[in-house]
């Protein structure tokens, strides 16, 4: 019997917990805890891919390259994207190849920069959605919006964030990369959404200032690899309606009948639910007969036998 296909879609928050320093190290920590689960899964036998996300990284990093532009010239918002690939993609790598060992699978680990294709006249470079960098308060975010031009958003009653343009990904351009290694390895692949690019006539690429949303993109992936499971993970264990509101409900399934219905209703955040449920339903309408879930690291094992998180079907 052949194994499940999973595409993992890794939150920012199994990369970097809120509240903790933003050093390498304390990233590194939260890494190495997350794998567990990662490794978890392939001993059961699902075959994986994975894909992270990089808002509070890429936020830093731009952070960073500002408060030190007098010193050293700021890298393009693709680069910096390129660079968030490597060194999450280095800690993911080295942490599960260890979690693997320690469980003894010799299962090969690698990360591919992971280029995807856009649209320069999509229109999300118009209307920006998707959240980049640390929370702010009403305050600060208004202060920053003033000073450096940034537009602000609040993200589902959390805090104000940054947010950027977030195009529609096309096309994965290193796809046929991973169809020649998934038999043999776990890939992490297509980090923060992959660096979006524009093709050229000659059919080179060009980068462009975007974050691309990694669900979506991992429903892409999902989709062109014939995965039998999307599992995306985030901070809470199921999908929820009136979201951090006296009236909450949260769900344990739903159909994509459903969900696009709650989707027109308004009830997921842009740049933040939204995109996940429209990865989900996407994936399971093209793919009738496969399902995606949505649920935390933690309730992880549990979303995958059927007893926890939220199941999108048909």
């Amino acid at each position: 019997m052949a194994a499940t296909k999973v595409v993992v879609a890794l939150g920012g928050n199994a990369l970097q917990r809120k509240g903790s320093p933003a050093t390498a190290e304390a990233q590194l920590a939260v890494v190495k805890k997350t794998v567990e689960f990662i490794a978890e899964m392939s001993c059961i036998g699902y075959e994986l891919a994975i894909v992270h996300g990089n808002g509070p990284q890429i936020g830093n990093l731009l952070i960073g390259a500002e408060a030190a532009a007098h010193l050293v010239p700021p890298m393009p918002f693709d680069v910096c994207i390129a660079m968030s690939q490597g060194y999450i993609g280095y800690h993911i790598q080295h942490s599960l190849r260890h979690a693997l060992i320690k469980r003894g699978l010799n299962i090969p680990v690698v990360t591919i920069i992971t280029q995807v294709v856009v649209d320069k006249h999509d229109t999300a470079f118009k209307t920006p959605t998707k959240p980049i960098g640390p929370f702010y308060t009403k305050e600060e975010a208004e202060q920053l919006r003033k000073e450096k031009g940034y537009e602000m958003r609040e993200d589902a009653n959390r805090g104000w964030r940054r947010v950027v343009a977030s195009p529609v990904p096309q096309r994965i351009v290193e796809l046929s990369c991973l169809r020649e290694l998934w038999d043999t390895t776990i890939v992490i692949t297509a980090g923060g959404g992959g660096i979006p690019v524009v093709e050229k006539e000659d059919g080179s690429f060009e980068g462009i200032a975007a974050v691309i949303d990694k669900d979506l993109v991992a429903g892409k992936l999902a989709e062109n690899i014939g995965a039998d499971i999307l599992l995306i993970l985030t901070e809470v264990d199921k999908v929820s309606l009136h979201y951090n509101l006296p009236n909450q409900q949260e769900l344990a399934c739903m159909t994509v009948h459903k969900a696009e219905k709650y989707i027109t209703e308004g009830h997921f955040a842009p740049g933040s639910m939204l995109p996940k449920i429209q990865a989900a339903t996407m994936f399971v309408k093209n793919n009738p007969e496969k399902k995606a879930i949505i649920t935390s690291l933690y309730k992880s094992m549990d979303a995958l036998k059927g007893q926890d998180g939220t199941t999108i079907k048909i």
